[in-house]
């Protein structure tokens, strides 16, 4: 006897791509150009600020600059909180990646268009808000294209992120070209195309996603909202106080969004595991997440150190003539992508083909932690070198660690957070792990500071020991990380 198809398997589009469902082509395309806008500002951000004035930057201090970078990041990360409750409360997942990206736009056709600070602080806004709409939804609303165990969901997610590292390699070998060539604004202004070129295909393969994420899972009422008004009413008010009395300023802007980040993780661990929406089921899953939140953190803290301790690295210590011409030195954000899109087809393959036989999802934490330690300890090969150094042992082996780690640790996450997010909290619990990504990305910019080439060799050692550490305790205890995750591989 055959039973109905539930409304969510309904919702599911059945026609096929690679075995894959079609709606992952079009979140495919989406990311893809997102990413290539994103990192292509992302990359020339950091010489924009802290460049000289003859240059064509604004002349910050390099330690505020690159800690500048930092907290943008986290504000990305952080933004993607609002993105998961205006998809959950408001609009739905789907129709918040619409309208993000248009946001996303326009973000970087200001810094494209304004000149100064006023430029960077409407347009990194505007961007973070934007990206905070479209991030978290556009893996959800992939997620939600998968059933619950669905052996292929591991690579379905590596295939995406196959697009989203697409995105991050080229989208800052064309602004590198452009801000050395014409200017920084030139570069931003083709970040703010790459993303009219995302949302264009997305209109016109909207209906490839079927009616998943069509419909807000848990609709606000007006007596809920006029509360959350009057909550943001006061939030901003306190921000701009605190800017205005000078307790938060430019230089400790990465450390206060970090402590943001880790204050509203914290109250949205509690919300959900207090919730009288959440099972037991539901509930034991959110515990066993938070050892992964941690170790993802940690992870992200070294790994978005490209864009602050590397491309500084890349700037003054690395040689970038190639047969007689020079590269501009932004292109260290390109050369990471490089491996993923080499690699991770390979990963895709070995996922599927493995199954429920690949190792367990905290293991793959684990030890993508532990590698990524393990590529901070291969700088110490060219630590207090004097001079600039070949990129070649960048480009073959230290970055090749960076994918390799982030091709077991990454796509996982975003996978796994589909599958153990409680039903009413779908879209916020990738938020979840999005802030996990914030508080690396805003450390990243935090420990930057301390970095100096005169200090390498300790700077490198140390970080990369306690990646090393943190990955060996997730190692430690995940079999009873297993046990909460209840029917989750």
């Amino acid at each position: 006897m055959s039973e109905e198809p539930t409304a969510a398997e309904q919702s599911v589009p059945q026609r096929t791509v690679f075995g894959h469902p079609i709606g992952l082509v079009n979140l495919f395309g989406v990311e893809l150009w997102e990413r290539f806008s994103f990192y292509g500002m992302l990359t020339i951000l950091g010489y924009y600020l802290y460049y000289s004035t003859t240059e064509g930057g604004l002349g910050l201090d390099k330690a505020t600059g690159v800690g500048i970078v930092g907290a943008y990041g986290g504000l990305v990360y952080l933004s993607t909180v609002l993105g998961g409750w205006i998809a959950d409360r408001v609009l739905g997942m789907e129709r918040t990646v619409f309208y993000g990206g248009f946001v996303v736009m326009a973000g970087h056709i200001a810094l494209a268009l304004l000149p100064g600070l006023t430029g960077v602080g409407v347009g990194l806004v505007l961007v973070a808000f934007g990206s905070g709409g479209l991030k978290a939804n556009a893996s959800s609303l992939l997620g939600t294209l998968y059933p619950k165990g669905d052996g292929r969901v591991d690579g379905g997610f590596t295939l995406f992120y196959f697009g989203i590292n697409l995105g991050g390699f080229l989208g800052p070998l064309l602004t590198g070209l452009l801000q050395r060539e014409w200017g920084f604004h030139y570069g931003f202004g083709a970040a703010s195309i790459g993303m009219a070129l995302g949302l264009t295909q997305y209109v016109i393969f909207r209906r490839n996603l079927g009616t998943a994420g069509r419909q807000a899972p848990n609709p606000i009422t007006a007596k809920e909202a006029r509360p959350l008004v009057l909550a943001v009413i006061v939030g901003l008010i306190l921000i701009a106080a605190a800017f205005a009395t000078g307790l938060i300023t430019l230089d400790n802007l990465s450390i206060a969004t970090t402590c943001v980040i880790v204050v509203a993780a914290i109250a949205y661990f509690a919300r959900m595991l207090t919730s009288p929406k959440v099972n037991a089921t539901e509930r034991s899953r959110v515990r066993a997440f938070i050892p992964l939140f941690i170790a993802n953190a940690v992870f992200w803290s070294l790994f978005q150190q490209t864009f602050t301790v590397l491309a500084v690295y890349a700037d003054e210590r690395m040689d970038w003539n190639i047969l007689g011409w020079t590269a501009p030195s932004n292109w260290i954000g390109s050369i990471e992508p490089v491996w993923i899109l080499v690699l991770s087809p390979l990963f895709a393959i070995m996922w599927t083909k493995l199954g429920n036989r690949a190792p367990t999802t905290p293991r793959k934490f684990g030890l993508g932690v532990i590698g990524m330690g393990l590529a901070f300890w291969l700088f110490l090969t060219m630590a207090g070198g004097e001079g600039k150094s070949s990129p070649a042992l960048m480009v073959m082996v230290i970055m090749a660690a960076f994918a390799v780690s982030e091709l077991t640790l990454s796509p996982t996450g975003l996978a796994v957070t589909t599958q153990l997010a409680p039903e009413a909290f779908r879209a916020q619990m990738m938020a979840l792990y999005f802030f996990s990504i914030g508080i690396g990305t805003s450390t990243s910019g935090t420990v930057a500071r301390f970095y100096s080439p005169e200090r390498e060799f300790v700077y490198f050692g140390v970080t990369g020991a306690v990646a090393i550490l943190a990955g060996l305790v997730v190692l430690a205890i995940a079999p009873r990380i297993s046990r909460q995750m209840v029917g989750v591989h």
